[in-house]
């Protein structure tokens, strides 16, 4: 079982699909679930301790927009975690929101700078692309430890 980053991080698809196939996915609705059923959070809908900020510092320099470090702070250990990824380009309005440009080409960066298998994958716009994007994706799960 490898542990697969899955980026955009709100694909709720794909990160059904990895489990499926056997592996864990790594997504940023998982890592947001622990911050707030944390016990150490005294204020749930701020969702954010002390050191969540100091997080996001190892990630990105303290003069990039502060929607990047809090992304990162929630990202970054992801990556570190990480043993292979799926990225998928241009995912459109469908997989949700991920931020900022300058997060998403950073989080693209560090996932590939780290050395792990990635598949990269463009969204596909019909059927005949959906089927073989599942597909590929099948077949780099299955290729993976």
């Amino acid at each position: 079982m490898a542990k697969v980053i899955v980026y955009p991080p709100t694909s709720m698809i794909l990160s059904d699909l990895v489990e499926r196939m056997g592996h864990k996915a790594l997504v940023v609705p998982e890592a947001v679930r622990k911050l707030v059923t944390a016990n150490e959070i005294d204020s749930p809908p701020l969702n954010v301790t002390p050191e969540e900020p100091k997080k996001g510092l190892r990630y990105a320099a303290v003069d990039v927009p502060s929607g990047v470090r809090g992304r990162m702070s929630l990202i970054g250990p992801i990556i570190e975690e990480a043993e292979a990824a799926i990225i998928v380009e241009d995912p459109g309005w469908l997989t949700g929101c991920a931020g900022c440009s300058r997060t998403n080409e950073l989080v693209r960066l560090l996932i590939r700078t780290k050395g792990i298998p990635v598949l990269d994958l463009s969204y596909p716009a019909n059927d005949p692309e959906a089927r073989a994007f599942v597909q590929k994706i099948k077949k780099f799960l299955g290729g993976l430890k």
